[in-house]
């Protein structure tokens, strides 16, 4: 996701959205492919189905957020704030308890989802690193 960062945030919107719809649906196929591993479906059909279904979920979930933590950056005109991560990841969680038909979901991943986005934006903009600490 190197490119994504190259962006200045709240420009190219568009641009942005593709990036992180297509890491939404590599993790979507590569999910889905554990899941049809682990529980073997009945039929090759169901199988693909559930591929297509999880990997078009996931690259679902990756552009909205792409897109609303964009589109958040240039209305707020704060682009560098973490506020805007948070409102980007909640947008997703809040588009896959639609999915789910779930308001539990919705709202649970909203606040799981955003605060794993403000997270990452304040550890990339801080400098933290996960690992070992270099001594």
């Amino acid at each position: 996701m190197a490119g994504y960062w190259e962006i200045p945030e709240g420009t190219d919107c568009a641009r942005k959205a593709w990036i992180t719809g297509r890491l939404g649906a590599a993790l979507g196929l590569i999910g889905s492919a554990y899941h049809i591993i682990l529980i073997p479906p009945e039929s090759a059909f169901k199988a693909v189905q559930t591929a297509a279904t999880s990997t078009v979920t996931m690259a679902t979930l990756g552009a909205v957020f792409g897109l609303t933590t964009c589109l958040s950056a240039q209305i707020r005109e704060d682009p560098e704030d973490a506020l805007n991560y948070f409102i980007g990841g909640c947008a997703s969680g809040i588009a896959l308890g639609a999915r789910t038909h779930s308001c539990i979901t919705g709202s649970s991943a909203c606040v799981g989802l955003g605060l794993l986005a403000a997270f990452t934006k304040i550890g990339k903009r801080e400098g933290w690193r996960i690992g070992p600490p270099k001594l």
